[in-house]
């Protein structure tokens, strides 16, 4: 198992649509650098995007997905109560490609604005970073574009 931390800064876009009287429902794309610590941690870095839906009433639900320097990538589920500053959101791994097919494990952390929003532009930062994750099969052949072995 391989336990990590890290930190994530973001930058997106919202939009949000009112209904009743303080409700709203809201989709949201955030891209950004992620770097993880730990000595058994996936990789040092990610270039991080997520994408989501909001409601006030039912929580939030997205998918995310971590791509390293070699273009390899991990896929995960978010959900949390929502994507208010100070709110948990929980992330489970759905797989990955290259080094991290047929991993599994999860993560937390908490979202913190930076400044204010500008119309439906987003910044900011995941606070309390921190999971583990569990690599699939290091004798796993990945098939090849020749047809595979011969």
């Amino acid at each position: 198992m391989r336990n990590f931390t890290g930190d994530w800064t973001v930058t997106g876009n919202r939009y949000v649509l009112d209904l009743l009287p303080g409700q709203q429902a809201g989709i949201f794309r955030l891209s950004g650098s992620m770097l993880l610590s730990g000595k058994q941690r996936l990789n040092r870095g990610f270039q991080a995007e997520a994408i989501g839906f909001t409601d006030t009433t039912t929580g939030m639900q997205g998918r995310s997905v971590w791509i390293d320097e070699h273009g390899d990538k991990v896929f995960s589920e978010i959900s949390g109560e929502g994507v208010g500053p100070g709110q948990m959101i929980e992330g489970k791994f759905t797989g990955g490609t290259g080094r991290y097919t047929g991993i599994s494990g999860e993560y937390s952390f908490k979202w913190q604005r930076l400044g204010a929003i500008e119309g439906d532009e987003l910044a900011g930062r995941v606070v309390g970073l921190n999971g583990w994750a569990r690599l699939g099969s290091p004798n796993a052949v990945a098939p090849t574009t020749a047809g595979g072995p011969k």
